[in-house]
């Protein structure tokens, strides 16, 4: 962990550095993880995220996690929704199940889709070109961001390819931009201790997104924290973020969220607290002085502690989770209606927008009206109630 221990600084002077826009380093940040007073770190994070974002205004999306498999070569301890090749409980959902979860989306004013599975051996690249342009023939408005760094890992390894060369082909058959997934903690040690290294290593998980925004693709960056890892590790994570973002520019937001232990292999370990994850959050503000956004996570904590995420830094609430299963499986099971997030941005002092799923711009009811209203057949009868009226 070398170059990742707390600096000697006072916490009061790296607050104002990042308050005024001075970079903070990485021994600055641990030592704020370390000894920051939560409530200091939040009034310097919101001094922050009001400096880089509309002071007015949080912002949310409608879109729906489409988990297209559930089989994965890996054994990731902290992963409670994979089942191994051969497994009666492994499934690949077809693409005509894929477009009706589409349909039900598009019914809710959603704007995108996550695609994000196992790492399935048997499904070549094809399959993935296939998938994505049965998407953008049958639904050509619907943001289809998709397959993580562990999937183009895995793709470039069946089909000799490079990085370069998988990304470039998904985009060509209608990728629009790529989730952190498979990120958890970008540290090798703590990869190898759980298991996650085989996926993807901390340094090819960076490069699948370098490349990715080399062509023009813009991805998000994630982090799962709370497995028992150093604060050391935390940082190395932060700081891996901040200077690919530095090179390239190309990650639209910043998500952490918490271990969630419910059927994982690693059932022992200390639940994170509210204020460890808020704490994480302020911090995560002040040192990605380069990412603009900054999303809480409502569906791993709740949507009180989601909340008051926003008073600690973040700007984005994230989807109204229309349908989540990796989560989910490990316990954490959460849903709101459009109207429902809203009332929770309003409660908390700021106009809630509806954004697009890669922040340009906000999305108003009377732009999603038509196709809400073409696909309100495809809603199912546990959904209904998310559309409110």
């Amino acid at each position: 962990m070398s170059g990742f221990e707390p600096s000697g600084r006072a916490v009061a002077a790296i607050l104002d550095d990042a308050v005024a826009g001075r970079r903070i380093s990485a021994g600055d940040a641990h030592r704020l993880l370390l000894d920051g007073d939560l409530l200091d770190l939040g009034l310097a994070a919101q001094a922050v995220r009001e400096r880089m974002n509309d002071p007015a205004v949080a912002t949310y999306a409608i879109d729906r996690n489409i988990n297209y498999t559930n089989v994965c070569v890996y054994k990731c301890r902290f992963c409670a929704f994979y089942r191994p090749p051969g497994d009666p409980e492994g499934y690949l959902v077809p693409f005509e199940e894929i477009g009706r979860k589409i349909e039900e989306t598009l019914a809710l004013h959603g704007t995108g889709i996550l695609l994000q599975g196992g790492v399935h051996p048997d499904l070549p690249l094809q399959y993935y070109l296939d998938l994505l342009g049965f998407i953008r023939e049958r639904y050509p408005t619907i943001h289809r961001h998709a397959f993580s760094p562990p999937e183009v890992k895995f793709l470039a390894k069946k089909e000799r390819l490079s990085f370069a060369e998988v990304i470039g082909r998904l985009k060509e058959a209608g990728l629009m931009s790529i989730p952190g997934g498979g990120a958890e903690i970008l540290s090798d040690a703590i990869r190898k201790e759980v298991l996650a290294h085989p996926k993807a290593s901390a340094d090819e998980w960076i490069e699948v997104m370098r490349q990715a925004h080399r062509l023009e693709l813009r991805t998000t960056a994630t982090m799962m924290f709370g497995m028992g890892e150093e604060l050391a590790a935390r940082v190395e994570h932060l700081h891996r973020i901040r200077d690919l973002q530095d090179e390239t520019g190309g990650f639209t937001a910043f998500i952490p969220w918490t271990f969630q232990r419910e059927h994982t292999d690693l059932p022992d370990l200390p639940e994170v607290s509210a204020h460890e994850y808020l704490t994480l959050l302020a911090v995560a503000r002040l040192f990605l002085d380069n990412v603009t956004h900054l999303q809480a996570s409502w569906v791993t904590q709740g949507k009180k502690i989601g909340q008051l995420g926003l008073a600690f830094g973040a700007d984005d609430l994230g989807s109204i989770m229309i349908e989540e299963n990796v989560v989910a499986a490990a316990g954490a099971r959460y849903q709101m209606s459009q109207e429902e997030m809203e009332r929770l941005i309003h409660a908390a002092g700021y106009t809630p927008r509806q954004r697009t799923n890669l922040y340009e711009r906000f999305v108003t009811r009377e732009e999603t009206a038509p196709l809400a209203e073409q696909y309100r057949h495809a809603l199912s009868p546990e959904r209904r109630p998310l559309a409110g009226g």
